[in-house]
């Protein structure tokens, strides 16, 4: 026979499209339209549906950026049409190409009820099936004009990203608005030839299926009449009908399809608008479940749930219906799909706290699974906050995005720093909108890694972002997929039947160990400094909040702020979504959470200046008491407690023990008896010695704290990526306006000023006395376009591997680049510090609220010895998605402490962000509710309990890497300590030894373990 293959598949192509696909639609009439605009932000569904409408008409442009316009259609149906199904085709001006980034609709009734959401691929709404003849049409339309920020050439700078800059040019036009017939035969047809078109593409030419493919499809053209497909649609479908039929081969991958809509909580959009694009895609959702039996859904994040329950009630009760059903399915129990890397180590934990908790208070669910499509990362402290929220399994795709190294499996288990291990799935569809189109089936066959050995893998389809979700088109595809020769079988199953199944096929998973560190998108450790700041500054203050204000419960039967708190955490949570913590989101996003921040910053204030005024009692005594919110002691303060005697009391250095000395040539020298620092004539650290030891920090030839500069324009996604060949092209900022040192009431200091390019720096070297570190104060006025600013500190250290903090504990990397999977960690996160340790001595960075680093090593030709240098990553100036990325003024705290060993870097760490509070009151001294005699065992959170049964929570893990025993003691009689998941309930999980004796906790920490204690006073 001769090859008429591509012939056919050409045919196949042209008549879909220009022949088939229209005659879905054979017969219209228009509607008529009518438009108003609100004036400024989204109104009330009731304004907008009582507000006076302006005749529209197709062609017309509408939606000035940002904008909301309520449109109202009116029809008849003809009388011919009765008993036949009609819709309603409203396109308001979408690009089939952009679902999800650009002007959306919700449809409602006249009564106000909601039906449906309008997307690009999603414009119709059913109106009657069988309509009657004359019945009257009458719909409304809440349509946002949101701008197209990613357009078809990305990356382009925009001020669309911000209504208070992107004007107000209408960005639409009106298309379609008709009312028509709908042929579900012909629709059914399209099914049939897309789902077979798009397999055939995948078969193997040589063998006998694709060609049966094809010449059914060729049997089933022939039958159709161009000139009248509607009647012959039937006809074609039965030449197809055998094919269909045939089953998949019993070896076929088997896909868990699961209908889904990744919505990001903000992006290139502001978070007003994903309450609306949450409320269009559940409505859409709700609607598809009703019409179709075998559909299932799901949804993550507790915040969007939320949303629609306060937003759109009406909405919120049909979710509610179809969860109650099991078809509407929460995911992954966390508040939002977070960023994983950057979060503290509560803030992670709260994440699950607030997610699961909604999901059992609202609707009786537990989840057991963490989903995170689209996280840029995540961080190897995962594992175990997982398992200790009371969940066992990990979906996510984004590792697929990694521009080096493909990983080696799709379904694994991924090991923590602490060894919990969690059963992990990444989707080899390598996508979280799989539309199920034939090449997304096939490819996840193909991609699938754990072959031989595993058969199921987890589909999650559906336009995201607000494009609606799944469509009945993709339902339709899953349906003849469901066992069909030559595909992957595909069934809709929960999330959780999906990793029941896969778990129990596959009993001996690899493991991967430590963090699953993603290739792409290093840039969102830097970028959009303030939004870093405020989530790390909530954070601490957050721990302030809890600690004093438990105290302030217990010792002077004080109100707990328990609403308040919750409030306070959820906006936190909320503002470490995927897109807003890492910078990558549009101006408004990020202009809105540095005011919400303040705000934040000021209740929070509130809070524990009350808790402490309380517990310091009259300020008419007149003594001035320390507080220290740190896990550790310092200047005769014991950790969480307070003492007036930190003020004047024996512990307390002299302030003579600290000088600064000019040097000869330029210059300053530092002491305070611990550390000895050289600042030479251009502001750089030139030398950095422990007294004690008599040790160099700073490597030979080399001078720290030196200001780097570096284009910085990625080959992609501007505010998300640094490539690495931004390190070819490097500026030291050398140049020095002024240079002077100070030496007051404890401290010695320099400080040096510098200008370059538009921008300033004005930085501060401090030596405390009592204190073996250097305290590095940096003030930025920052004015630079497409630049990357680093501090480098070049240190005289030997050592292969270096430790960066991270949640309950940290991690360790190399310093060496000697595989691709080395190399490709070229800027990583840290949290409060980085260390780097020879045998026996060591030096710890610390950071107040960077998070992007970089480490490498050199070697000296002078002395043969390694140079291993330490950059933090300041500063950057993306252009996209926000051309005004980080201009302005910053402040950034960072510490440099040598001799360290990793317990004091954990305690430095803490320190930076903690400091001291000073209130004046009669009380001598309050002691702090908890204590623990080890410094290994860190106490991560003091609270009270959530289910306000007076119950004191106290949160600790092993810092150090390395068992831990200590004991752990109350300032209140203590009756009983029980173990606890982080949602507060008894758990059998810990692997350590906890036990209650003598009235304290003796506890036995595995390294970096963590452990959750319900307190409960005796009476």
């Amino acid at each position: 026979m001769h090859d008429d293959r591509t012939l056919v598949e050409s045919r196949l192509k042209r008549v879909l499209e220009e022949r088939i696909r229209p005659a879905v639609y054979p017969e219209s009439v228009p509607l008529e339209v009518g438009i108003w605009t609100a004036p400024g932000e989204p109104v009330p569904v009731a304004e907008g549906l009582a507000a006076p409408r302006t005749p529209i008409a197709v062609g017309d442009s509408w939606g000035a950026p940002w904008g909301t316009s309520w449109i109202t259609v009116t029809g008849t149906v003809p009388e011919a049409w009765a008993g036949r199904t009609v819709e309603a085709l409203i396109d308001l001006g979408f690009d089939a190409n952009m679902p999800g980034f650009q002007c959306e609709g919700l449809v409602y009734r006249p009564d106000g009820s909601p039906v449906k959401g309008l997307n690009p691929q999603n414009q119709w709404v059913r109106i009657a099936s069988p309509a009657a003849g004359g019945e009257q049409v009458l719909l409304h339309v809440e349509a946002a004009a949101n701008p197209v920020i990613l357009d078809y050439h990305p990356f382009l700078p925009t001020e669309l990203g911000d209504k208070e800059t992107a004007g107000d040019r209408p960005q639409y036009r009106l298309a379609r608005m008709d009312l028509a017939v709908f042929d579900e035969t012909v629709w059914q047809l399209v099914m049939d030839l897309e789902v077979l078109g798009e397999l055939m593409a995948e078969l193997p030419v040589e063998g006998a299926r694709r060609w049966e493919v094809l010449r059914a499809v060729e049997r089933a053209l022939d039958a159709v009449d161009l000139q009248d497909v509607n009647a012959t649609a039937a006809r074609a479908r039965s030449h197809l009908a055998g094919v269909l039929a045939a089953p998949a081969v019993p070896s076929a991958h088997r896909i868990s399809a699961i209908g889904h809509a990744h919505i990001d909580s903000a992006w290139l959009w502001p978070l007003r608008e994903t309450v609306r694009k949450v409320a269009r895609t559940t409505a859409n959702m709700t609607a598809l479940l009703e019409d179709e039996p075998d559909f299932l859904y799901t949804m993550s994040q507790a915040q969007q749930f939320a949303w629609i329950k306060e937003h759109r009630p009406e909405v919120y009760a049909r979710v509610r219906k179809a969860v109650a059903e099991g078809r509407f399915v929460p995911a992954g129990g966390m508040w939002v799909e977070s960023d994983t890397n950057m979060p503290s180590s509560e803030a992670m934990a709260r994440q699950f706290v607030h997610g699961k908790r909604f999901f059992l208070d609202e609707f009786g669910v537990e989840n057991h699974e963490a989903w995170l499509p689209d996280t840029f990362g995540f961080a190897g402290g995962l594992p175990q906050i997982i398992r200790n929220a009371g969940s066992r399994w990990l979906l996510t795709q984004k590792i697929s995005w990694s521009q080096v190294n493909r990983f080696p499996h799709h379904t694994f288990l991924w090991e923590g720093i602490d060894g919990t291990r969690i059963f992990t799935h990444f989707p080899p569809v390598d996508t979280y909108n799989c539309s199920m189109k034939g090449s997304e089936i096939a490819h996840a066959a193909r991609n699938f890694k754990d072959k031989g050995v595993a058969r199921h893998s987890l589909a999650p389809t559906g336009w995201g972002d607000g494009g609606g979700g799944t469509t009945r088109e993709m339902v339709a595809k899953a349906a003849r997929m469901r066992d069909l020769e030559g595909s992957a079988t595909v069934r809709w199953e929960k999330p959780a039947e999906f990793f029941a199944k896969a778990e129990a096929e596959y009993p001996n998973p690899p493991v991967w160990v430590g963090e699953l560190y993603l290739e792409l998108h290093r840039a969102t450790l830097t970028s959009q400094a303030k939004t870093k700041q405020g989530n790390r500054r909530s954070e601490n203050l957050l721990r302030e909040a809890e600690l004093w204000c438990a105290t302030a419960a217990l010792r002077t039967g004080a109100g707990y702020p328990y609403e308040q708190l919750d409030r306070i955490w959820k906006t936190v949570l909320l503002h470490q979504f995927h897109d807003i913590l890492p910078g990558s989101s549009i101006a408004w996003v990020h202009r809105e959470a540095e005011a919400t921040y303040a705000a934040l910053a000021g209740e929070l204030e509130e809070l524990i200046g009350a808790a402490q005024r309380a517990l310091a009692g009259q300020a008419s005594g007149g003594r001035e008491l320390v507080f220290n919110a740190a896990p550790h002691a310092r200047s005769a303060v014991p950790a969480g407690g307070a003492s007036a005697a930190a003020v004047d009391g024996p512990d307390r250095p002299a302030d003579t023990d600290c000088t600064a000395v000019e040097r000869p040539g330029g210059g300053f020298t530092l002491r305070n008896g611990l550390v000895e620092v050289v600042v030479d004539a251009d502001g750089l650290v030139a030398s950095v010695v422990e007294v004690a030891s008599g040790r160099e920090t700073v490597a030979p030839g080399s001078r720290a704290n030196l200001l780097q500069l570096h284009p910085d324009f990625p080959n992609m996604w501007d505010a998300w990526d640094v490539d690495q060949f931004y390190r070819n092209t490097v500026t030291d900022l050398t140049g020095v306006d002024s240079l002077t040192a100070s030496c007051t009431a404890g401290r010695a200091s320099v400080r040096i000023a510098r200008s370059f390019g538009s921008s300033t720096v004005v930085q501060t070297l401090t030596l405390r006395a009592g204190e073996q570190r250097l305290d590095i104060d940096t003030e930025v006025d920052w004015h630079e376009t497409e630049k990357f600013l680093k501090a480098a500190f070049p240190l005289d250290l030997h050592t292969e591997r270096y430790a960066a903090e991270t949640q309950f504990g940290h991690l360790h990397r190399p310093t060496h680049t000697n595989t691709s999977w080395d190399a490709a960690k070229f800027e990583a996160c840290n949290h409060r510090f980085v260390h780097l340790e020879e045998p026996g001595w060591g030096v710890a960075l610390v950071t107040a609220s960077t998070y992007g680093h970089d480490v490498t090593r050199t070697v000296r030709d002078e002395d043969g010895g390694t140079t291993t240098t330490v950059r933090f990553s300041l500063l950057r100036a993306p252009r996209f998605p926000d051309p005004e990325t980080d201009q302005g003024l910053h402040r950034f705290r960072h510490a440099l402490v040598p001799g360290a060993t990793i317990g004091d870097a954990v305690r430095e760490g803490y320190r930076i962000g903690l400091p001291e509070r000073r209130v004046t009151g009669s009380a001598e001294r309050v002691a702090p509710l908890v204590a623990v005699d080890e410094d290994a065992i860190v106490v991560s959170a003091v609270k009270l309990a959530d289910d306000r049964s007076g119950d004191l929570i106290v949160r600790v893990y092993e810092a150090g890497g390395g068992r831990a025993r200590g004991r752990l003691t109350t300032s209140f009689p203590l009756a009983d300590a029980v173990p606890c998941d982080l949602l507060e309930r008894p758990w059998d999980g810990t692997r350590g030894e906890v036990a209650v004796e003598d009235g304290s906790v003796r506890l036995a920490l595995r390294p970096f373990e963590l452990v959750t204690l319900r307190l409960r006073a005796a009476e």
